[in-house]
C-alpha cells in the first residue's frame, strides 16, 4: 500500500481507489478509512489535502473540501463513514467488517454512528476543541479565522453545541466500554461479535481524541496533539483504560502500525 502522495492533478487523471487524506495529520476519520482500507487488503493511491486550506482544487474535482474523500474509478465521491465502508465491502467481501447476526450488526451499525456520525463522540470533540479556542465572547479570534472560521460554520460549532458536547461524549465512552466487558465476559475479544469489526476500528482511530497514541508510533503536530489530550477532567475520568488497551491491540494486530501520515 503506498506511503506515498501524489498531487490533485495526478489522482485525478488516475482510476482506481483514491483517498484524499490530511498530509501529516492523524485525522481521526481519515485514519477510519485507512483502518477500513488496511483490514481489507486494499491498495490505495494517497491523495494530499491541507488542513484548514480553502482547498478549492479539490472542491472541483470532488465536490468536498474536508478529508478523508475516497473515490473509486468514475463512481461518485464517498466522504460518509458508512459509504466508504460500503464501498470497501463491496470491492473486497472477505473479510466482512459486518457481523453475521443481525443483532450484532445492529450493534455495529448504532455503535459506529455514535462514534463518527453527526452529534456523536467525534462530531462533539471537534466541537469542545472549537470552544476551547473562543475569545472570552464565544467568537473564533481573527487570527484562526482564515483555517478554522469554515469548518465552525460547517459543523454548527456554538456555546450550547459545545456544552452538551461533554456529556455526550462521557455517556458513549461509557456505553462502550460497558459493551467492552460485556463482551469480554462472554469470552469475545472485540466490541461486537467475534471477529474485528468495522466497530473496532472506528473506536481505535476515534480514540486519539481522548488520548492520542504515543510518538513513536503516531507523530502528529505537539499543538495538535496538546488539543486532543486536552479533554476535561470528567472525559479524563471516563476514558477506561480497558478501552486503550483494546485501541492498541487492534492497531497492533490489524491496522497500519505504527502510522505512517
Amino acid at each position: 500500500m503506498s506511503q506515498t502522495y501524489v498531487d490533485l492533478a495526478t489522482a485525478r487523471d488516475q482510476s482506481g481507489l483514491r483517498v484524499v487524506l490530511t498530509q501529516g495529520v492523524p485525522g481521526p476519520w481519515g485514519e477510519a478509512a485507512k483502518g477500513v482500507l488496511h483490514a481489507k487488503g486494499l491498495a490505495f493511491t494517497r491523495v494530499a489535502q491541507q488542513g484548514g486550506a480553502d482547498n478549492d482544487a479539490l472542491f472541483a474535482w470532488t465536490g468536498h473540501r474536508n478529508a478523508p474523500v475516497v473515490v473509486f474509478d468514475e463512481q461518485p465521491p464517498r466522504t460518509g463513514w458508512s459509504e466508504i465502508l460500503w464501498l470497501a465491502e463491496h470491492l473486497a467481501p472477505e473479510p466482512s467488517l459486518l457481523p453475521d447476526a443481525s443483532e450484532d450488526r445492529v450493534a455495529c451499525y448504532g455503535l459506529s454512528h455514535l462514534l463518527m456520525g453527526e452529534g456523536g463522540f467525534g462530531w462533539c470533540r471537534r466541537l469542545m476543541m472549537f470552544h476551547g479556542l473562543m475569545d472570552a465572547e464565544g467568537k473564533l479570534p481573527e487570527a484562526l479565522q482564515p483555517t478554522l472560521g469554515r469548518m465552525v460554520v460547517q459543523y454548527g460549532y456554538s456555546r450550547a453545541a459545545a456544552e452538551v458536547a461533554e456529556r455526550r461524549v462521557v455517556e458513549i465512552l461509557g456505553l462502550l466500554s460497558d459493551r467492552l466487558a460485556a463482551q469480554r465476559a462472554a469470552g469475545r475479544d472485540f466490541l461486537v461479535g467475534d471477529r474485528l469489526s468495522a466497530l473496532d476500528i472506528y473506536w481505535a482511530a476515534m480514540a486519539a481524541l481522548v488520548a492520542p497514541l504515543p510518538p513513536d508510533v503516531c507523530a502528529m503536530p505537539d499543538m495538535l496533539r496538546a488539543s486532543y489530550q486536552n479533554t476535561g477532567d470528567r472525559i479524563a475520568k471516563a476514558v477506561d483504560p480497558e478501552l486503550l488497551a483494546h485501541r492498541d491491540r487492534i492497531y497492533r494486530d490489524h491496522l497500519e502500525f505504527p502510522l505512517s501520515l
